[in-house]
């Protein structure tokens, strides 16, 4: 595939094992592209990177006065959670303050994300419910919209219900793009999920970093933003990467990682964003190329390097822990550094 390039190679036994292609757009918040790796216009589904972006229309309606949620409940509206006590508390308070039950939520159920870290004791079957999906909180934000506005909450999954069309009018603005130009699938937790040029994701996001100095949505995003940096244990979980980048970031850097190799970060002083997909979807190429990213750019000094370290996942071992390998970034941005 032309539009893509190799971003991370492994090695085992100094031999080349794996190639992980994708590309990498690096835009401002007026969408002009000012890095790059591969074709930064390469479209691909946004998959939990846009959740920041879907609960714009409920914060632009005024609902985060509304149902007086806290930062801490508008960050939870954002995250692809590990479900851990943390979590289901705020996914319970914004129900609570709405006035629906979690029987409402159409995320479904999955064993939590904590389990599947190495969380002990693991949940026993019937302990976990539709609170604990990763996706509970951009849910529960969903049913929010509908009982403010009205709306029926039995439907609003539908790509017809008003929610779901104002969803798709504000990212489709967001992101420079009209409205047919936005591709539709159904992500796993059943909501509807876009496709898009990696470009115009980055520029959703940089737009999203400037907070209160865009002109269109400045309260909202600064809202957003704001609860993600200051809670973002609650947009990921223990031991996760929305966590650690964004703790590292020191508040700078706005996160959001997405299923099959899909992650964003923007820099709120740099009005700025990067936007990644690995085209295998591979995790710890994704991470790889990420930090590797960010320290093209300029935007890691010493301490956030080393700090960021672990999540090059430079070293391949054997299941006793024994050196047997090695993961590289292979790329280089081209554009105006």
């Amino acid at each position: 595939m032309p539009s893509l390039v190799p971003l991370v190679e492994t090695f085992r036994g100094g031999t080349r094992e794996n190639v992980h292609f994708g590309a990498i757009a690096v835009t401002g918040a007026h969408g002009q592209v000012l890095a790059h790796a591969g074709d930064p216009h390469w479209t691909t589904f946004t998959r939990s990177t846009l959740k920041p972006l879907q609960a714009l229309p409920f914060v632009q309606a005024g609902g985060v006065r509304h149902f007086g949620l806290s930062s801490a409940n508008l960050a939870l509206l954002c995250a692809s959670h590990s479900g851990e006590p943390m979590h289901v508390e705020q996914v319970d308070q914004i129900l609570a303050k709405t006035g629906i039950g979690y029987k409402r939520l159409q995320c479904g159920c999955h064993v939590p994300y904590y389990a599947e870290l190495g969380g002990w004791p693991p949940p026993g079957p019937g302990s976990y419910d539709e609170r604990h999906h990763n996706c509970s909180g951009k849910h529960s934000g969903f049913l929010a919209w509908c009982v403010q506005h009205g709306q029926p909450t039995d439907s609003y999954l539908e790509p017809s219900h008003p929610l779901q069309q104002a969803i798709r009018y504000t990212v489709a603005e967001v992101v420079g793009l009209q409205q047919h130009q936005l591709a539709m699938g159904i992500d796993g937790c059943s909501a509807p999920n876009y496709a898009m040029p990696l470009a115009c994701l980055a520029r959703g996001f940089a737009r999203l970093g400037t907070g209160g100095r865009d002109t269109r949505f400045g309260e909202s995003f600064a809202l957003l933003a704001d609860a993600m940096t200051a809670h973002p244990e609650l947009v990921s979980g223990t031991g996760r990467n929305d966590l650690a980048f964004m703790t590292v970031g020191g508040g700078d850097w706005v996160t959001k990682v997405g299923a099959e190799g899909v992650q964003v970060v923007a820099s709120r002083s740099r009005a700025q964003a990067l936007a990644i997909k690995i085209a295998d979807g591979n995790k710890l190429a994704l991470h790889a190329a990420t930090v590797e990213a960010l320290d093209q750019l300029g935007w890691l000094d010493a301490q956030q390097r080393e700090a960021l370290r672990p999540w090059r996942n430079e070293t391949i071992a054997s299941i006793r822990g024994a050196p047997v390998g090695e993961r590289r970034a292979v790329f280089s941005l081209s554009g105006d550094l």
